[in-house]
């Protein structure tokens, strides 16, 4: 083990593929990996009387694989959505757990299934149909018609684990913490009863840890604004900013941290606090807050697509990323208006018949102030090359909440907008996790 978290494994396994023929095996590498690992597993204790006499290893360690990217869709219903008889019917079943969990449910609600990430990244990798129950969804990967298939379906297949099955878990782990906090002793003080209250803490600020693990991933280290090789959506929001000039504690910016990495690990350091002190309702708006966030370098994913598909002559490569950017996010457009979601997907999603980013950006404003987000926040796409946004992709302008006016004149890079973002600027709080993959 060592603090240099994109080292920090010297032993992993799960579910990773052997080294291939002519790589150097290494910590920071996606395969299998068995440096300093337990050789032996099995201890043979042998005894004389009550003393033991002496203690010999046998047998291979077990790789439980507990813990897969398809199995945090195939999986979800059950720790998601479904009761048991008192609590979510695949997690600890606890009278008072908050099951069925509510962004989850927009998503489950939209395509139909509850394992639509896993159909939807299974599609792509096997050249088939979707199969969503909600029709209009459903996507085709082995259309023949269908351009620049082969790097199509690469983009979705390594974007659809990181931001759809991966996304979802981090934030169910987030919901996790606040179940196990209401198990653990009311406001975090002894009430007499026996309980051990810093051990129930400690559970519920595991699972908030693990929700970190999942959204930032283990290559982006520890230094702050993390490290380029990221591929979860902590690293998303680093690369959106700089398209979007949203970069810095002010969103104004193509340089430095993200404002959505920013605001989140301030968030995520202030529900830590709560959730040690036993304060877990109060934790329930600071996650909203979180999620909030976590949906804008989403949007400005398929914002950029449906650009570069409208404006730019987009082939396969821009046709995967704009379609599953939009799978991503437009459930909770849905959410907010059922006909704007629609409107996204038609647009966006394999086999489109055409690609209006005018029609896809306006169907995202008309529905910033429900899903709390600002146009600031969301910011518009810039031309590095010219220093000004992209002509009629400038950020728009929130006058009253919910209402959003555009100015297409594509240089609006120094115009501020009358609405400030609802959420307070600081610091990042760095957090460090252990992601066991074995065991």
């Amino acid at each position: 083990v060592s603090d240099n978290q994109q080292s920090y494994v010297s032993c992993k396994e799960g579910a990773l593929p052997t080294v291939p023929s002519g790589e150097t095996p290494a910590a920071d590498k996606p395969y299998k990996y068995k440096h300093k690992c337990f050789q032996d597993e099995v201890l043979q204790v042998t005894r004389s009387g009550v003393a033991v006499a002496s203690v010999t290893a046998k047998g291979l360690p077990k790789n439980k694989a507990g813990r897969t990217l398809k199995g945090f869709s195939t999986k979800a219903g059950d720790l998601m959505f479904n009761k048991g008889d008192k609590g979510c019917k695949g997690a600890s079943n606890r009278v008072g757990d908050g099951c069925p969990y509510l962004d989850y449910t927009m998503y489950k609600n939209y395509y139909g299934d509850m394992d639509y990430a896993d159909k939807l990244v299974s599609a792509a990798i096997n050249a088939k149909k979707t199969g969503f129950t909600t029709a209009d969804a459903n996507m085709d990967f082995g259309d023949a018609n269908v351009i620049g298939k082969a790097v199509l379906r690469k983009e979705v297949i390594k974007k659809g684990t990181a931001y759809m099955n991966a996304y979802m878990y981090a934030i169910r782990e987030f919901e996790d913490a606040i179940d196990d906090c209401k198990a653990g002793c009311a406001n975090g003080i002894v009430d007499g009863s026996g309980q051990d209250c810093n051990s129930k803490s400690s559970a519920a600020v595991h699972a908030w840890d693990e929700g970190v693990a999942f959204y930032t991933g283990s290559l982006e280290g520890s230094n702050v604004g993390g490290n380029t090789a990221g591929v979860f959506s902590y690293r998303l929001a680093e690369k959106r900013c700089a398209n979007f000039k949203t970069c810095g504690k002010q969103s104004d910016s193509v340089s430095g941290v993200s404002f959505v990495n920013i605001q989140l690990f301030e968030k995520l350091s202030i529900g830590q606090a709560k959730l040690l002190v036993g304060q877990c309702e109060a934790v329930r708006p600071v996650l909203r807050d979180m999620v909030a966030l976590m949906s804008i370098p989403l949007i400005q994913g398929t914002l950029r697509y449906a650009y570069k598909i409208d404006k730019m002559a987009g082939g396969g490569k821009e046709k995967g990323e704009g379609a599953i950017f939009a799978a991503a996010i437009i459930p909770r457009v849905h959410h907010c208006n059922s006909a704007d979601g629609d409107i996204i997907m038609k647009h966006m999603k394999i086999g489109a018949l055409s690609t209006s980013f005018a029609v896809v950006r306006a169907a995202f404003e008309k529905n910033y102030a429900c899903m709390n987000i600002t146009c600031q926040e969301v910011g518009g796409i810039w031309n590095v090359a010219e220093n000004k946004y992209y002509a009629d992709a400038g950020p728009c302008r929130q006058l009253v909440a919910g209402t959003n006016i555009r100015d297409n004149t594509g240089t609006t890079a120094t115009e501020e907008k009358e609405t400030m973002p609802g959420w307070a600027t600081g610091l990042i709080v760095t957090v460090c996790v252990l992601l066991a993959l074995c065991g």
